[in-house]
């Protein structure tokens, strides 16, 4: 399969999140608080799949030349946070509950999110961030954004990453399959937005799937 119908099973997989948000939007509208300027979202600490690093990275290069420049400076700012995160996480390996704890509380400021707390990637930005401000089920459990309005003790229909996840990870490695240096059996590891925007995806590829 080539990479531009890759793109769009992902898009498909994208267009079913926003389907699902819309729908939650609709049902549950008091206790969506997501808004115009609400950056949240944009401070969670997430890694792409290889799929959505591709796309993601085909759309930045397209950007205007002043907003591509904004957002590399911003990448340093990144990659500084995530390196102190990385020692963080080091000192509990061998307590997987408060990594993840960390890992949920932990604020990075995205790249993409330029001084008008707008995401200059906003139509084409990955999943994760189409879904944060519904419930959600990751690894069978049930997470929400803080600011949202749904309360605990109370059930509601949860948007399935799992089965997303699952989904990025098969597309991933057909797009490996079909890179020259790809190494498929790596499909399953996740990269950084700011690593992603500030090489080139061929330099991303050998570096992190060959």
């Amino acid at each position: 399969m080539t990479p531009v119908q890759l793109f769009r099973d992902y898009e498909f997989l994208a267009d079913k999140a926003d389907t699902a948000f819309e729908e939650m939007k609709k049902d549950y509208a008091d206790c969506i608080r997501c808004e115009l300027h609400c950056s949240d979202c944009c401070h969670a600490v997430f890694g792409l799949f290889v799929i959505e690093a591709a796309y993601l990275k085909q759309h930045f290069d397209h950007l205007e030349r002043e907003k591509i420049r904004e957002a590399l400076l911003r990448c340093n700012d990144m990659e500084r946070a995530l390196k102190r995160l990385e020692i963080r996480l080091r000192k509990y390996e061998d307590d997987p509950r408060m990594q993840s704890h960390i890992m949920a509380t932990e604020r990075i400021r995205c790249p993409l999110l330029d001084e008008n707390q707008e995401c200059i990637l906003y139509l084409h930005r990955p999943i994760t961030c189409r879904v944060y401000g519904i419930p959600t089920k990751i690894q069978g459990k049930a997470h929400v954004c803080g600011k949202a309005g749904f309360e605990r003790g109370k059930s509601y229909p949860a948007f399935d990453l799992d089965g997303v996840y699952k989904d990025l990870f098969h597309l991933s490695k057909e797009l490996l399959e079909s890179a020259e240096r790809g190494n498929p059996d790596k499909a399953s590891l996740l990269v950084s937005v700011s690593s992603v925007i500030s090489t080139s995806f061929d330099h991303l590829i050998n570096e992190n799937f060959g």
